[in-house]
């Protein structure tokens, strides 16, 4: 199973809450991606020695909250993005330019 997340949004809150950093944000396809991301995402930080202060909403896998101190991750199933629209939530925070790895053919 893929785990790309799709749309993918970082927003710098430094200057805007005391809450985190940055803000990440992504969605996924269905429950199960949503599941597999945000499982990679804390095993990886986990092999860096980055456990998470909490991770809420895992086990529904609709919407998977990760917090990280300084940064806060999202992953959304694509229609609970869509309502709870985190990004206008924070409109006023700048976007950070993310570049996305390229897989190199074979």
């Amino acid at each position: 199973m893929e785990k790309k997340g799709e749309g993918l949004v970082v927003l710098n809150v430094r200057k805007l809450s005391s809450i985190a950093d940055y803000i990440i944000i992504c969605s996924a396809a269905s429950e199960r991606q949503v599941q597999a991301i945000a499982l990679h995402v804390e095993e990886t930080l986990r092999d860096k020695e980055e456990p998470p202060l909490s991770i809420e909403g895992l086990d529904s896998g609709r919407w998977v909250l990760m917090d990280y101190a300084d940064v806060i991750a999202h992953v959304f199933l694509e229609p609970v993005r869509s309502f709870y629209d985190i990004e206008g939530l924070w409109a006023d925070a700048p976007r950070v330019a993310v570049k996305e790895k390229r897989k190199k053919a074979v």
